[in-house]
């Protein structure tokens, strides 16, 4: 059994796409961006307290801000859509386990677990149809 869809679907995935990424892109990774590598130093140690990663700190923080801010043009564009969504579904099972091993309690962990959910979701769910590699490829030059 087939079931049809009058892509609205694909609207609504389009809709949720752009507004997780720009978040991510905005508030979660523009941030660290900017922080440069002190920033990243920090935000890599949360490595070392979570999976015991002591070496090179800067990088482990650099690669969870590459996987927020690059993840969330990903979301956004809808290009290389699970692996974007694996990446920052790592990153914010760190943060979860940071804040809960922190003594910060469930209820200060609850936005990280909540955008958890979602991207776990969209991971199995996929971009949809209005993706940016779809819509280019639709595009046929004048004859």
């Amino acid at each position: 059994m087939k079931v049809q869809f009058d892509g609205s679907r694909d609207l609504g995935l389009l809709l949720l796409r752009v507004g997780i990424g720009l978040m991510f892109v905005i508030v979660h990774g523009l941030p660290k961006v900017l922080g440069g590598v002190s920033k990243w130093t920090s935000l890599g140690g949360a490595f070392n307290r979570i999976l015991g990663i002591t070496f090179i700190p800067a990088f482990w923080g650099f690669m969870a801000t590459a996987a927020e801010f690059g993840g969330g043009l990903c979301l956004i564009a809808g290009i290389a859509f699970r692996p974007a969504c694996a990446l920052i579904l790592f990153t914010l099972l760190i943060a979860v386990t940071s804040i809960l091993r922190g003594g910060y309690g469930f209820h200060a962990a609850s936005q990280p677990i909540e955008l958890s959910i979602v991207l776990f979701a969209l991971f199995f769910v996929g971009a949809g149809r209005f993706t940016l590699p779809k819509i280019v490829t639709s595009i046929r030059a004048p004859k």
